[in-house]
């Protein structure tokens, strides 16, 4: 089992940035993978970013290439999303996630945080 915990949401300004954390605890392996997806209201879950925990592998969705950047913090278990220029578009319930191999796919992913809210304001 492995444990996820998002914080760092909020309501701010388009243009302005936030970034988002996201704390694993548990049964964790030394290789796998992190992922953040997104939902809006009335909407599909969506990819964002994964990065691959041992080979610094990492994917972006095109909506936010440029804009986001996905890293982690081995030594505290912990995967950051640094959200800049943020659009009113962004605005969603961010989740993190843990797969066992690198996939941009929700499906593919075991575990799930609760997810923390991202409102930007135009």
């Amino acid at each position: 089992q492995v444990q996820l915990v998002e914080s760092g949401g909020g309501l701010v300004q388009a243009g302005d940035s936030l970034r988002l954390s996201c704390a694993a605890s548990g049964r964790t392996s030394s290789s796998y993978v992190m992922g953040w997806f997104r939902q809006a209201p009335g909407k599909e879950r969506e990819f964002v970013a994964a990065k691959d925990w041992g080979g610094g592998r990492t994917a972006y969705a095109d909506s936010v290439k440029g804009r986001f950047t996905i890293s982690r913090d081995n030594a505290k278990n912990t995967v950051y999303l640094q959200m800049n220029s943020l659009k009113p578009e962004d605005t969603a319930v961010y989740f993190c996630a843990h797969a066992p191999f690198f996939s941009i796919r929700a499906s593919n992913y075991q575990y799930w945080g609760q997810g923390t809210q991202v409102t930007v304001a135009s």
